[in-house]
C-alpha cells in the first residue's frame, strides 16, 4: 500500500484503528532512531583506534600550528581571480 492510499484510508477507519496505526508507526520511528544511535556509537568506537597515538591518522596532529598554504597575502586576498565561473 502506498503512502497516498494509507492517508486516504485513515479517515474511514475507527479511532481505535487510527491509534493502533499511529502507535505502530511511532514504534517503527523510535526503533529506527535507536538503531541509528547504535550504528553511530559503533562507528565512533571503531574510529578510536584510527586516531590513537602512533596510528596512521595521528601523523596529521604533527601539522598543528603550521600554515596550511603559503601563498603571499596578495594572492590570498585576490583568490577570487582564480575562481572560474
Amino acid at each position: 500500500m502506498e503512502t497516498k492510499e494509507i492517508l486516504q484510508a485513515l479517515p474511514n477507519l475507527s479511532i481505535s484503528d487510527r491509534l493502533k496505526i499511529t502507535e505502530s508507526a511511532l514504534q517503527l520511528v523510535l526503533q529506527a532512531k535507536d538503531e541509528q544511535k547504535r550504528q553511530l556509537a559503533l562507528a565512533a568506537i571503531t574510529a578510536i583506534v584510527d586516531y590513537a597515538p602512533g596510528s596512521e591518522l595521528d601523523i596529521f596532529s604533527d601539522l598543528k600550528g603550521e600554515d596550511f598554504c603559503e601563498y603571499p597575502d596578495e594572492d590570498f586576498h585576490n583568490s577570487k581571480n582564480y575562481v572560474q565561473r
